[in-house]
């Protein structure tokens, strides 16, 4: 009988304001910049590729914080004009750059690693590996300072996993610096490097992968379009859904809108009230547009057809 919104929006279960969360961000940003500048400064002198790329890690790190909190003051800005969302997806597409910023500046590495492990430089393994140890500190309490902040969104998840991965690799690189100062086996450092460039390679994969299902708008994996459409289909007195579509405006909100056909006799109103309810019930779908008719007296078959000039998509009918 027309269209309906519902512009609740999700209930977030984080307690902490966006005010606290970007002190905490800050406060990781700080850490993260100062040891970095001072780890690229020690990796030059040591001859240290495992450093500097755990430096270029950390730099990634850093983008990825200060994309983090532009991004909360941009989604923050209420919708206006041809921006009906507003900004919510900035974050999403900062996510995107950081991550093919790693999945470049891991390609980079990757070369310039196997480079030396066929003709290994001198190593200070001294320098190296108290150095890492330092930076496991710092990775440490930036992990720390991030865990407390809202890990629902994806920049800041991101951002959570990135510091991880540092951390795994500057444990790689102390070991590495171990092994030049005892045994003097200079590729240990080169190997190193490797292991943080397949971090780097798979934590801006995951990125890249989970920014495109967004941007392409693909129902978010904890939801399958194919189950929810025959529930929805299987309603009382529900005849046909068609035009189902679900997607994810930004982290931790998803969105519905579906054409849905009852019976004659049946209150449109009353069978929208009742989906939207099983829908943010069930799946946390608080965002849903239903657009709820009168089926046709014709032939089932051709429902869709009478009422959408272009019926898209699989189209869910009662049993």
């Amino acid at each position: 009988m027309g269209a309906h919104h519902d512009h609740q929006h999700p209930e977030h279960t984080h307690e902490l304001s966006p005010d606290a969360d970007r002190r905490y961000l800050t406060a990781a940003l700080v850490l993260i910049a100062g040891f970095m500048a001072v780890e690229v400064v020690i990796g030059i002198i040591a001859q240290s590729l495992a450093l500097i790329s755990d430096a270029a890690h950390m730099l990634t790190d850093a983008v990825s914080l200060v994309l983090a909190l532009v991004a909360m003051r941009l989604a923050a800005r209420p919708a206006r004009g041809h921006l009906t969302y507003g900004l919510k997806r900035a974050e999403i597409l900062s996510a995107q750059v950081n991550g093919i910023t790693l999945l470049l500046l891991g390609a980079v590495l990757g070369y310039e690693s196997v480079r030396r492990l066929i003709t290994p430089p001198e190593v200070e393994g001294g320098l190296v590996l108290f150095t890492a140890v330092a930076g496991i500190a710092v990775n440490v309490a930036a992990a720390w300072l991030i865990g407390k902040a809202n890990r629902a969104s994806l920049n800041v998840e991101g951002a959570f996993q990135h510091i991880l991965n540092d951390l795994w690799a500057f444990i790689g690189t102390a070991v590495s610096g171990l092994i030049v100062l005892l045994t003097g086996f200079t590729r240990a450092d080169a190997l190193a490097s490797l292991v943080v460039v397949v971090l780097m390679l798979k934590a801006g994969y995951g990125l890249v992968r989970e920014s495109c299902k967004i941007l392409l708008e693909a129902a978010p994996a904890s939801l399958d379009p194919e189950h929810i459409g025959g529930e929805l289909a299987a309603w009382a007195g529900v005849v046909e859904v068609h035009d189902l579509h679900i997607w994810t405006i930004t982290s931790g909100y998803p969105a519905l809108s579906a054409h849905v056909l009852v019976d004659e006799g049946r209150d449109c109103h009353a069978t929208r009230t009742e989906l939207q309810g099983h829908l943010s019930a069930e799946y946390g779908i608080r965002h849903a547009t239903l657009q709820v008719d009168h089926a046709p007296a014709s032939p089932a078959p051709t429902e869709s057809e009478a009422h959408c000039a272009d019926p898209h998509g699989p189209v869910h009918r009662a049993a």
